[in-house]
C-alpha cells in the first residue's frame, strides 16, 4: 500500500505499541482507527506495515505484517555541522537538509554567534528533523546534537572521507566539489561567521575550506545549497 501514514517507535515487535506524541498525532490529527495501516519506523534503514488492531486512550497496538528496506535513505551519508542561527532559520536548516537526505547534524556556538543554544531548542530540532523525514518519506531522521563550540563540533566531523568548512572571506576553495566522493561532513557558520583563527584550527583538522562563489550567502541558504550540492554529486538526486 501506498501513502501510509508514518510513525516512529523505539522498538518494532510483532505487535507494536505505539505511544506519546506520535499515539495523540496519530489518533487526533490523522484519525487512525482499528482496521487502518499504517508504516512503523525505528529509525532503521526498514520501514513495517501494520495493521491498527486496537486504540486505547493512551497508546495502540499494530499487528505487523510486511518489513522491507526503505529506498529512500542515502547511500553515502552527509553530516552537516551548522552554526546556531537567529529566529526559526536552523529550523528551517535542518529541515530541509532532512529532506536532500542528511545522515547527522550538530549544532553549534561559535566565537560570532549572535544566538544561543538551549536544551529546550535542542529538543525542538530534533522534533522538526522527525517530523521532516515522515513527511519526506524516510526510514531514519537525523539526530540533531549541540556543541557549545565550533572546535567541538568540528571533533564530530572525524571518520568522514571529506571534511569541508564553508567561509565567506576565502578566495578560491581548497578542492574542487565535483571530485568529493563518498561520506562528507559540512562546516557553515552561523550568522557572524567564521574568525581566521576558527579556520585556521579547522583546516588543522583536515577541514578544507571552499568558497561558495562571489556573493555571500546567509547561513541558512549555504547550508541547503551544500547539502543538496553534495547529494546531486553522490548521485542522490537522480
Amino acid at each position: 500500500m501506498s501513502g501510509l501514514k508514518r510513525f516512529f517507535t523505539d522498538k518494532i515487535e510483532d505487535v507494536t505499541t505505539l505511544s506519546g506524541e506520535e499515539f495523540l498525532h496519530a489518533v487526533n490529527v490523522l484519525r487512525i482507527r482499528q482496521g487502518d495501516f499504517i508504516t512503523l519506523l525505528d529509525n532503521t534503514d526498514f520501514e513495517y506495515e501494520a495493521e491498527v488492531a486496537e486504540v486505547g486512550k493512551k497508546s495502540l497496538s499494530a499487528k505487523v505484517v510486511s518489513k522491507k528496506k526503505s529506498e529512500t535513505e542515502s547511500k553515502n551519508k552527509i553530516k552537516l555541522i551548522c552554526g546556531f542561527l537567529k529566529g526559526d532559520k536552523t529550523e528551517y536548516a535542518v529541515q530541509k537538509a532532512v529532506e536532500l537526505g542528511v545522515y547527522e547534524i550538530t549544532v553549534f556556538e561559535s566565537e560570532f554567534s549572535s544566538a544561543y543554544l538551549s536544551p529546550s531548542k535542542v529538543e525542538r530540532l530534533s522534533k522538526v528533523s522527525k517530523e521532516a523525514a515522515k513527511q519526506c518519506g524516510r526510514s531514519r531522521y537525523p539526530l540533531v546534537t549541540a556543541k557549545n563550540s565550533l572546535a567541538e563540533a568540528l571533533v564530530d566531523g572525524a571518520g568522514y572521507a571529506n571534511k569541508l568548512f564553508a567561509c565567506e572571506f576565502a578566495h578560491t576553495s581548497d578542492i574542487d566539489l565535483k571530485t568529493i566522493k563518498g561520506d562528507t561532513a559540512v562546516v557553515i557558520g552561523s550568522e557572524g561567521g567564521f574568525s581566521e583563527k576558527e579556520f585556521e584550527a579547522a583546516k588543522g583538522l583536515g577541514y578544507k575550506g571552499i568558497t561558495l562563489g562571489k556573493r555571500i550567502l546567509r547561513a541558512d541558504t549555504a547550508s541547503i545549497v551544500m547539502c543538496g550540492l553534495i547529494s546531486f554529486i553522490n548521485g542522490e538526486l537522480e
